[in-house]
């Protein structure tokens, strides 16, 4: 179901699909974020990184009663504090949604389903 935004010059339907990929992209940004991971359940014990054809599959939009709510299933590095991490995927998505776009996120939810840890000596 499209995102709606009315404007003085008319109505906007916004596919949840270009505010999936919108925020990916956004949340791509953060310092500390590896990728987006799929929101499938985890294989072994492993999450799926996603590449960035496909980081719109780590984000589950939801438009409820006028509320556009966000779940982003994220990948951190390792050695990174994940709750600064969370924080600044949910603040850099939500800026860059309003500049975009202008719709206002009531709520985003940040899944870690995983940390990358580089083992290259």
């Amino acid at each position: 179901m499209p995102v709606e935004i009315n404007s003085p010059l008319g109505k906007i339907d916004v596919a949840e699909e270009v505010i999936a990929r919108i925020a990916g992209a956004a949340a791509m940004e953060v310092f500390g974020l590896v990728g987006m991971a799929s929101r499938k359940a985890l294989k072994d014990g492993f999450a799926e990184l996603l590449k960035k054809d496909n980081l719109s599959k780590g984000v589950v939009v939801r438009n409820e009663n006028n509320e556009v709510n966000l779940d982003l299933h994220i990948i951190v590095s390792y050695g990174t504090k994940i709750s600064e991490v969370a924080g600044n995927v949910q603040s850099r998505v939500r800026y860059t949604l309003q500049q975009q776009l202008g719709i206002e996120v009531t709520t985003i939810n940040i899944y870690v389903q995983g940390v990358r840890t580089d083992l290259e000596l």
